[in-house]
Parts: structure tokens; sequence; C-alpha cells
């Protein structure tokens, strides 16, 4: 399965159609990572609706989303399943057909179980890989937003898998790993010799060891060493530095907030001036400009501290659905 969107084509209206099976698909990958429901191909869907008199369309939809092996031991929120379902039996609905019995079943279980604080996303790879982490369901929770996955780190997640190269035999350190997805996606796709994650909060050091150990632990595409370390900005010594010896430095959404900035930088001036690297290790860093006045002033801190930087221009597959409207910018920091 190839996670990547397919080309579709043009119908006689010159508007793009979807293949049935790219159809199914994109309500899969969609469907997992939880994406917003008017993301879906629905119009797609009722063109293949107002052909056929069947429910096959559905009932495959239903086999690859709700009762997916994957939903059954990954599931997506209690919520959001709910939602899903009663659109598809909406959908449904306007077919001249018989009531589909296992689409009502499964929204009754679902109508009928109590929601929990924590969910699962998944997100396909290119090679039909499925990456699964368990992620809270609300956006702020326990006092951090490392809780959830945000759109930065899918974005260097689609760049990484298409510069595997840059990772080659490196030791990589990513500041702020959050749940974990973009380094779990490098050591999934790249033969690199150790993958550091990184970060500061005790719950989220927790769920990220627990989202690694179920997306890493005997996978046969991660060779590399892997390990979590709490590394506070502020207060990381040379020592634990030098034990780290870095030669690629990631990092997804970690310029959203001005009283962090600093910190941040002192931090990368420390890791680029050479005092506790023998050669500079490569900094590239991810961020969706939800703020220009923060990101500005992150750009203005760089400069301060004698760090310049390039914005990367590469052009990356969609491999992952999320919305592209956001504006993220890639940059590459050297001194």
């Amino acid at each position: 399965m190839n996670c990547t969107h397919p080309m579709t084509g043009k119908g006689a209206d010159g508007m793009s159609h979807k293949t049935r099976n790219e159809v199914i698909h994109s309500f899969q990958v969609n469907f997992f990572a939880m994406s917003l429901l008017n993301a879906f191909p629905w119009d797609s869907l009722d063109r293949e609706i107002m052909t056929t008199t069947t429910s096959d369309i559905i009932m495959e939809i239903l086999q690859m989303t709700c009762l997916h092996p994957i939903c059954l031991k990954n599931p997506p929120s209690l919520k959001y399943r709910r939602r899903f379902l009663t659109e598809l039996i909406k959908r449904h609905e306007m077919l001249a057909a018989e009531p589909l019995d296992v689409l009502y079943e499964a929204l009754g279980e679902v109508m009928c179980a109590q929601e929990e604080d924590v969910c699962y996303k998944t997100y396909l790879l290119p090679t039909g890989d499925a990456v699964s982490l368990a992620e809270n369901v609300a956006v702020i929770s326990q006092g951090t937003t490392g809780l959830v996955t945000w759109e930065a780190a899918l974005y260097l997640s689609e760049w990484a898998l298409e510069n595997t190269h840059l990772f080659k035999n490196k030791t990589v350190l990513e500041l702020g790993s959050g749940i974990g997805l973009t380094g779990i996606v490098v050591c999934r796709s790249s033969s690199l010799t150790k993958y550091i994650f990184s970060d500061c909060h005790q719950t989220v050091l927790q769920r990220l060891k627990e989202n690694i150990s179920n997306c890493l632990t005997n996978c046969d595409s991660n060779s590399a060493s892997v390990c979590v370390e709490e590394l506070d900005w502020e207060n990381v010594s040379d020592e634990q530095l030098q034990r780290i010896q870095a030669d690629t430095i990631i990092a997804a959404d970690v310029v959203y907030d001005p009283d962090i900035i600093a910190g941040l930088v002192r931090l990368l001036s420390r890791l680029l001036n050479g005092k506790v690297h023998e050669e500079h290790p490569d900094v590239y860093i991810a961020s969706t400009v939800r703020n220009p006045q923060t990101y500005d002033c992150f750009k203005k801190e760089l400069e301060m501290a004698g760090l310049r930087h390039v914005v990367m221009k590469d052009s990356v597959a969609h491999v992952f659905p999320y919305n592209r409207a956001s504006s993220i910018e890639m940059i590459k920091i050297y001194v």
C-alpha cells in the first residue's frame, strides 16, 4: 500500500476525479490520521454511489477504516469515529439499497463506549508500514502541548523521507521530540548510527518512550542505536552535549513561545560554535509560522548570536494528510 497521494484523472467537466481504489485509500489515510472530515473525498464517494445500487464501496471503506486491524488495536478517538460513521451512514442512506447492518453495528459500539484521554493517530509510510502514535485527545494536556503531533513534524518527516542520504551513518539529535513522529519516521527510513530523542517534560518523555517501544522494537528497518534524553535547554551541561556528540540536529515546531527562544538559540550556539564538537553539526528546524512576530524574533536572536540561516526550498512529496495551507518554513542554521 503506497501512502503517497496518487495522480488523479480529469473528467469531462475538467474536475479531478479519483478512481474507486484512490477514494478508498484516501479514506483510509485520512481516517487513521484523524483528519478533519471535510478533508475526505466525499464528493468522489458520492459519484461512486451514484453509479451503483450496491453498498460495496461503503463496505470496503468500513473494512479499511473502523473494521481494520489497525483500528482494532490502535483506534482513533471515540468522538472521531462516531462523527466519521455518522457521515458514512448519511452517504449510504443516499443509496436505494438494503440497510448495511454492520455499519449501524459499528456506530452502536462506539456510541456505547466511553471516551478515554488517549487515542491513536496512525500514519502510513510509502512502504505501507504503519506508525501508530498514542497521543492525548486534548491539544493542551497536563500543562503541555507536547502530547500531540504538530504539522511541522509531519512536514519534517516528509522531508526526511526524501533526504535519507543526509542521515546515513550519522548520530542525530532531535530537540523537542514530543510524541516522536519525526524520529520514528527517520529511524524507520534511514541508515543511522544513532538517534537521540529529547524533551524536558516528564509526561511527554514517558509517552515518547512508549511510542518508541511500540514503533521501533523488533523493527527490521531500524538498526540504529536509539535513546531518549531529558534535555533542558537552559540547564544542559557541556558534559551532556559532549556525550551526545550529534552530527545532525533536527527540530519541528519548537519556535512557538517567545519565552523559550533565547534558551533555544543559546543551545544552538553552543552546539555550533565548536566547543563541544570537533566539527559543526548540520542543524535543520521546521516551523509552522503561526505568529510572524515570534518567528521573526527567533531569526533576530539567531543573527545576534552570530548564527546564519538559509531557507530550505526543497519540494517534498505529500505523504501524510495535514493542512497544506499552513505556513511552514524549514531553515538550515550554520555559523
